[in-house]
């Protein structure tokens, strides 16, 4: 653009300025550096000794670029992740192919690579995730070095896989069954907790020696926030509780967790604030001592982070706010607890514990899956079968959704709360442990539908329930002409043969005869017995001249409606006595029922 632009003129631009500008390339070229992820915390790469060096150059330099500011890669699992990938895409290369450089790599590698993942046995979906990330590094790659790869490799990085991936199996949900033990355990626990934290441990009473060297012992904690198993202090404690007899196998934890969370406590912390929220394990461990906002009437508002949700990752959830048993309450309370660590370990993540072992308090959970397992063994938890339960933490929030699912008696407006209802529907409504559900709904829907659609049986019980109710006058006059036998038609009574379903209001019904028993305007009371099994019989009767298949295209659902459905509603006797008067019925047929 040339000069200085002004008010009130025109803006002119140079040629020069439709230039793109020269891309700028890496300037590291090492093979073993760190990266500083957004989340999670430092990924150590280490490929001095992978080969094609070359070729791990260059995808050394693409993880560094995927990894920087504005990368698709911000969590260290995933730059993990990709890192691992990569070396499984250096191997095969070694083996079946003889690039060693990017620019030698041709469209054939790719594919061929592809077809070596599928013959190892992988998934469709795992073989495209594990494509995708040698992909997302070669776009990197030409993007940086423009001209360096084959064209032919350019034209085929422009889609991942011409195979489809398939459609993932959805992460189930854990019944109701299972919800109320997992529930149940981590509310008691959670009184236990608390109730400890700020108690002493009890022994001392009594006894001023060993009073003297707890209280040595705790000075040191106060002082420093922790006690080693090689101080003097906690020796002389140990020993002393030893000689009475005292448990000591457990001393570390127990004298820490007077002051601290312990990592034992984590499991059942974690479980109960996933199951009352809703919220992704990732974002409750992630939580930070700040994330209580915008107090309402016994509810806040708990700001999270969700790293997945690209462009939109600070989010908030609305919910109840009281004692410990509510979610809110229950975040002020570790706020609370965990004050006296933070003065040791200046961090703001929500979760901060002590850990026996060299780093003894820690912040943020990284894998607990052992504690977890530990817990829920503790707890005898068990799953539908009975057997113990091997708990995913991951599944929670599916359980969380499944529940209020059931809450909501699958209201859809209801039901999706921070989704779409395509969204819901989808991945939260659509899950295996919710099937037997929705099966059973559409059963009891077609079971609906098919009473629906069939004729009004009137047992003589019922008929007698009608001839004694009250109605209109109107009503009445229908109800008694009906009952009468002024408006019977060959097989039932009519409440409407200027009505018919199947033809024009005030013409004459066009059905057969026997659609009275299809009809929803059809009455059948024990008199017409007699004339529907006498027709009943020349059915049965039609079978020697008809095909199988022709008989039930013209008389298979009426057979089926008279054996199962007319005939079992009324009493044995009456059916038996409208049987005898059958023997003498003349059945006069119109000629449709014959041709």
């Amino acid at each position: 653009m040339t000069g200085r632009p002004r008010k009130g003129t025109s803006v002119r631009f140079a040629p020069a300025d439709g230039i793109a500008p020269a891309h700028a390339s890496d300037p590291v070229l090492g093979l073993r550096f760190n990266i500083e992820a957004r989340y999670g915390g430092t990924v150590e790469v280490d490929l001095v000794d992978v080969h094609p060096r070359q070729l791990a150059i260059a995808f050394a330099g693409a993880l560094r670029r995927q990894s920087g500011l504005g990368g698709s890669l911000g969590a260290r699992s995933t730059i993990k992740g990709h890192s691992n990938a990569h070396l499984r895409f250096f191997a095969y290369i070694r083996e079946h192919s003889t690039a060693k450089t990017p620019a030698d790599l041709r469209a054939a590698d790719v594919d061929g690579y592809e077809d070596f993942l599928e013959a190892e046995g992988m998934k469709p979906i795992h073989r495209h995730m594990v494509l995708a990330k040698t992909i997302l590094a070669l776009r990197s790659i030409d993007a940086d070095q423009p001209g360096l790869l084959d064209e032919g490799v350019r034209r085929r990085l422009s889609y991942t896989s011409a195979q489809s991936a398939g459609r993932s199996r959805p992460r189930d949900a854990y019944s109701p069954f299972v919800a109320r033990q997992l529930r149940d355990a981590a509310r008691a626990d959670i009184g236990k907790i608390f109730r400890r934290i700020g108690k002493p441990l009890g022994d001392e009473e009594g006894d001023s020696n060993l009073r003297r060297v707890t209280d040595e012992a705790n000075d040191r904690i106060v002082a420093s926030g922790k006690i080693s198993s090689g101080d003097r202090a906690f020796h002389r404690l140990y020993f002393m509780r030893a000689r009475r007899s005292l448990p000591v196998s457990t001393l570390a934890e127990d004298i820490h967790g007077r002051y601290h969370l312990r990592a034992t406590d984590v499991p059942p912390l974690l479980t109960f604030l996933s199951l009352e929220t809703g919220l992704e394990i990732e974002c409750c461990k992630a939580l930070t001592i700040d994330c209580l906002q915008n107090p309402g009437p016994g509810t806040i508002e708990i700001a999270y982070v969700k790293r997945r949700a690209r462009g939109a990752e600070h989010k908030h959830i609305r919910v109840r706010d009281g004692g410990i048993g509510t979610p809110g309450g229950l975040v002020r309370k570790l706020i609370e607890v965990t004050a006296f660590t933070r003065q040791f370990v200046p961090n703001d993540c929500l979760w901060l514990y002590y850990y026996k072992g060299r780093k003894q308090l820690r912040a943020g959970i990284e894998h607990p899956h052992e504690l977890v397992d530990r817990w829920t063994a503790g707890h005898g938890i068990v799953d539908d079968d009975g057997k113990p339960l091997r708990l995913v933490l991951s599944r929670l929030r599916k359980t969380h959704k499944a529940l209020w699912y059931l809450k909501t008696e699958g209201h859809m407006a209801r039901f999706a709360v921070g989704h779409t209802p395509e969204i819901a529907a989808r991945h939260y409504a659509d899950i295996p442990s919710l099937r037997p559900l929705h099966e059973a709904t559409v059963a009891e829907a077609f079971s609906e539908v098919a009473a629906a659609a069939g004729p009004i049986i009137l047992a003589p019980a019922d008929e007698d329930a009608w001839r004694q109710s009250d109605s209109t006058s109107e009503g009445r006059r229908d109800v008694d002409a009906l009952l009468k036998g002024e408006q019977d038609v060959w097989l039932a009574a009519c409440s409407g043969f200027d009505r018919s379903p199947f033809g024009e209001p005030g013409a004459p019904c066009p059905q057969p005869f026997w659609g009275c028993l299809e009809c929803r305007n059809g009455v059948i009371t024990a008199r017409k017995l007699p004339a529907i099994i006498a027709f009943l019989r020349f059915i049965e009767e039609q079978r020697a001249g008809l095909s199988a298949s022709d008989w039930a295209a013209k008389f298979g659902r009426a057979h089926e409606r008279i054996a199962k459905q007319v005939l079992p509603a009324f009493p044995e006797s009456v059916v038996a006595e409208a049987y005898r008067e059958a023997e003498g019925y003349a059945l006069y047929l119109p000629p449709e029922a014959r041709q």
